[in-house]
């Protein structure tokens, strides 16, 4: 009996090592997503550039500070408005590496093009 549960923990240890050198993504539980907490304000986003994992979800809270503004990215199809004073959850799972964009797309003034920042997606 102690040689066959050897055996299996054997075969599982070497099949994670192998699976991990392949690259292969466990499913993720509910909740164990990344937070990353951010403001929006005139004319900015900060953080303005984020580094997260392809394939790891991850919850964006951000808070407008002092109007409302939206947050854009086009790329994996997020649209959000952010409600003054309110923290705004929004959920993505990067399923490409690469740099892109998000921006402001309700307008709050002169300086509004600018306000901009990038995703930065690693392996």
């Amino acid at each position: 009996m102690k040689r066959i549960i050897r055996v299996t923990v054997t075969a599982l240890v070497v099949l994670a090592a192998v699976g991990m050198a392949a690259g292969w993504q466990a499913a993720v539980p509910a909740g164990a997503e990344q937070v990353v907490h951010m403001t929006a304000k005139r004319f900015e986003y900060i953080p303005s550039e984020i580094t997260l994992k392809k394939g790891v979800p991850v919850i964006l809270e951000i808070t407008a500070l002092d109007r409302d503004h939206g947050f854009k990215i086009p790329e994996f199809n997020v649209r959000a408005d952010l409600k003054s004073g309110e923290v705004t959850r929004v959920r993505i799972v990067p399923d490409r590496t690469g740099r892109f964009e998000f921006r402001c797309d309700v307008f709050c003034g002169s300086g509004h093009e600018d306000m901009a920042g990038e995703i930065v997606v690693v392996d």
